[in-house]
């Protein structure tokens, strides 16, 4: 198996994966930052928005992948490095990040002061590709940090130093969930310096897709019945009958995986989703959609069994 076989699996245009590979060919990757390359541990399916996301970083722009929890936008994010052999920085953004935390700080090293790099100064010397997690919590002195960064000049000024310009391959990709506690409106200089996807929800065939190449073992039944557990509480948090806290395709996954140790299937799925929520009123909402799915008499060998 190659790097683009899921890629080629669900059908993404050949000219697209060609490209992506002279990427790669073209722009190598420094011993210092060769261990920020990752292989992800999910590989993203959604035809269209791998093909929009692609074809944004060939031609040089920046992304912003926006919707709801569970849709897929950390994971598209690791995969797009992946395919164009990236190595990654992550910053997740909160109310204390800073400029500092983005470019440097002052260090004193060897009787002299220096600059510690911050993760954005790094991802722009080793032209990596740079996930701007939750941007939208970001204060307006990390903001401003980002304005040259994504725009056309592509520099950055450290302030007491000098200016450096982006590596040719390095991108930034921002995440955001709408509605999030202590997130705001993106200001519209900023959005204008991204291409934006809005992420579609998970369907059945996404979801088929990831449970079916995580879990190829697994019987088809018990895989249809936990895809329909994550379909049945996605509809109920659409319609406000429960929150997102539950909707987590992470724990579903991981109750998938522990099953396999002989745990029964219905105590695995309480561990990875209905205990994520902690008001008991919807924890029996969850724990009711969860018994329509999830048999309490079922044992591992339902799931996995020959």
């Amino acid at each position: 198996m190659n790097e683009f076989d899921f890629l080629e699996e669900q059908g993404v245009a050949e000219g697209l994966i060609q490209a992506a590979a002279d990427y790669r060919k073209e722009y190598g990757v420094s011993e210092e930052a060769k261990h920020r390359l990752m292989k992800p541990s999910l590989p993203f399916y959604g035809k269209e928005t791998l093909e929009m996301g692609m074809a944004a970083i060939l031609e040089g722009e920046n992304l912003l992948l926006a919707g709801p929890k569970a849709t897929g936008k950390n994971v598209l994010a690791e995969n797009l490095a992946y395919i164009f052999g990236r190595p990654v920085y992550n910053v997740s953004f909160h109310v204390n990040t800073n400029s500092g935390d983005l470019i440097g700080t002052d260090t004193f090293e060897d009787n002299q002061v220096k600059l510690r790099k911050g993760s954005i100064y790094q991802c722009a010397q080793e032209g990596g590709f740079g996930i701007l997690d939750e941007i939208n919590m970001a204060k307006n002195d990390a903001v401003s940090v980002l304005h040259a960064t994504l725009d056309y000049r592509r520099s950055i000024d450290v302030p007491g130093y000098d200016k450096i310009d982006l590596h040719p391959a390095a991108r930034f990709i921002g995440t955001m969930n709408y509605g999030y506690a202590g997130t705001k409106e993106l200001n519209e200089a900023l959005v204008s310096r991204f291409l934006v996807i809005d992420m579609p929800a998970q369907n059945e065939e996404t979801l088929g897709f990831i449970f079916h190449r995580m879990f190829p073992d697994a019987k088809k039944e018990a895989v249809e019945q936990f895809i329909g557990v994550f379909m049945d509480l996605q509809q109920k948090s659409m319609n406000s009958e429960i929150s997102t806290k539950p909707l987590d395709l992470r724990g579903l996954l991981a109750a998938m995986k522990i099953v396999r140790t002989g745990l029964s299937p219905w105590q695995a799925v309480r561990m990875g989703i209905v205990n994520k929520t902690f008001d008991v009123f919807e924890k029996e909402i969850v724990e009711d959609v969860v018994r329509t799915r999830i048999p309490l008499s079922w044992t591992w060998e339902d799931v996995y069994g020959r």
